[in-house]
């Protein structure tokens, strides 16, 4: 089984960071390929880089030839457009977080990056969970690029972590960006609950899914997109 862990920013040591957290959780006879995006902005951090990433995202898919696939971003750009594309299943980072999130508390606290991305978390969460689930989205204002860079980023996180147990009454905290997938383990142990990364939760529920021969269904909204010439700078894009 090959999983590909698509990086939608174009920094190639996040790549690594993300590939790294894949690899750890995939099973035997499993190969986790994590590329960097061939195009986009170094960072995601609004609608505007989420927006100009996808072209990145869908240029990787459609040459990737895995079983299955991850979008390593918390915002989960491009996901059902690459959907449409590949023939096994694709999952996002935040989706499969607060799915696995939710398995295993009441409710949940996301932990993200800049406060301008909260609103996009919060959007994602009523689309996957259940209202009430996803009990709060704090962020620590860190830019996702100063996450390997400020050796104060594991405090910071520990410290709004308790903070926002305390005062949203979760019992699970997500990490919302993938940039943190070398965190989950320490902040557990610090604050005392299942702190769930995004990457290594999407690597094992697409290889579950290939496991079960399972993919996206072709029947209509996620059928292959429809031939149509594309010009300018997307006129690859077209078929």
């Amino acid at each position: 089984m090959r999983i590909m862990v698509v990086n939608p920013n174009t920094t190639a040591e996040m790549t690594a960071k993300i590939e790294l957290s894949a690899r750890a959780v995939a099973g035997p006879g499993t190969r986790v390929e994590a590329v960097t995006s061939s195009m986009g902005p170094a960072s995601i951090e609004s609608h505007y880089d989420e927006a100009l990433s996808v072209p990145g995202i869908l240029t990787a898919v459609r040459a990737g030839a895995a079983d299955g696939y991850v979008i390593a971003c918390f915002g989960d750009p491009g996901l059902d457009a690459a959907r449409e594309l590949a023939d096994g299943p694709v999952v996002g980072i935040a989706e499969a977080a607060m799915h696995a999130a939710a398995l295993l508390g009441r409710g949940f606290s996301v932990v993200t990056t800049l406060d301008r991305t909260r609103g996009r978390a919060w959007d994602l969460a009523a689309r996957y969970v259940a209202p009430g689930v996803c009990r709060g989205v704090h962020a620590c204002d860190i830019p996702v690029l100063e996450l390997d860079r400020d050796p104060s980023v594991a405090e910071r996180v520990v410290a709004l972590a308790r903070t926002a147990l305390a005062r949203d009454g979760s019992d699970v905290i997500v990490l919302g960006c993938a940039g943190m997938a070398d965190l989950p383990s320490e902040v557990s142990k610090r604050v005392g609950v299942p702190v769930v990364d995004g990457v290594a939760a999407a690597t094992l529920l697409v290889q579950s899914l290939v496991t079960l021969g399972l993919s996206t269904s072709k029947r209509g909204e996620f059928a292959p997109p429809i031939p149509k010439p594309y010009t300018g700078a997307l006129a690859a894009f077209g078929g």
